[in-house]
């Protein structure tokens, strides 16, 4: 059984660090520290420093669009309680906004300023990511949030009444969604290095595209069990439908990079 201790790691000078910051540090540490390890020993034309260079970018980017993706998904609630939106130790980074705001500033960066290919970055930076989330889903854990239907299995997760969804009220026990997540992270960068590394070596784009097929395919089982999806459109959650079209997206990019390969 799960049971979250309190959500505040400890203080300095009398501001309160929360488990949730503790964990996103520990997963941005492990993820830019994985990209440069992978960068380094097995991708020779990547420009480590220019690589450097882009990380403290991508961490502040990733966070604001992360933010703004969760508070338009909630906006009702936002615009009731504005002080609110800034409060990012409170939970609510969405992924999916993460992704799609480094992708874009990736882009503008690699692209435009530096005139750089922008593929063998994504490539790089998708096995830092994988294991990133896996470390960073843990901060849901402390945070008493992204869980699923009750359940009474060994591994369940308590859930404090203050923290349950008013539905579920008379249950103790649920979902440890976030773990199944933090596993399923975990499968990805090992299927990317271990396998989709070695058989794309010569196509910038195979593992970028690999990572956010992979990733949405365990997201779309896992979202049909989650209860806390801040947004329903006709009863789907918008993270499952998100999940869903970046999968199909993703897919057709790898047949287009396969079918480029055996031409060339």
């Amino acid at each position: 059984m799960f049971k979250a201790p309190a959500s505040v790691a400890f203080s300095v000078f009398g501001y309160d660090i929360k488990y949730y910051g503790v964990m996103l540090f520990f997963a941005m540490l492990i993820g830019i520290s994985t990209t440069v390890f992978v960068s380094k020993k097995y991708y020779k034309n990547i420009d480590l420093d220019t690589l450097l260079d882009f990380f403290p970018w991508l961490i502040v980017i990733s966070i604001i669009s992360a933010r703004i993706y969760y508070v338009l998904l909630s906006l009702d609630f936002y615009l009731k309680y504005p002080k609110e939106i800034p409060a990012v130790w409170h939970g609510g980074l969405a992924i999916h906004g993460a992704i799609f705001g480094g992708l874009i500033f990736g882009i503008i960066y690699f692209k435009i300023i530096k005139k750089y290919p922008v593929l063998p970055y994504a490539d790089v930076v998708s096995y830092g990511l994988s294991l990133g989330q896996s470390i960073g889903r843990w901060g849901n854990f402390f945070n008493s949030e992204a869980f699923g239907t009750p359940c009474n299995l060994p591994w369940k997760l308590y859930i404090a009444p203050i923290n349950r969804p008013f539905e579920y009220m008379s249950s103790e026990y649920f979902h440890p969604t976030f773990l199944y997540e933090s596993i399923w992270d975990i499968f990805v960068f090992f299927i990317l290095f271990f396998v989709v590394r070695k058989l794309a070596k010569n196509t910038p784009g195979f593992i970028f595209f690999s990572y956010l097929a992979l990733y949405s395919l365990g997201r779309i089982f896992i979202e049909n069990i989650r209860i806390d999806s801040v947004l329903n459109i006709v009863g789907i959650p918008v993270a499952l439908l998100v999940s869903l079209i970046v999968f199909l997206l993703s897919i057709f990019a790898l047949i287009y990079l396969t079918k480029m390969a055996i031409r060339k």
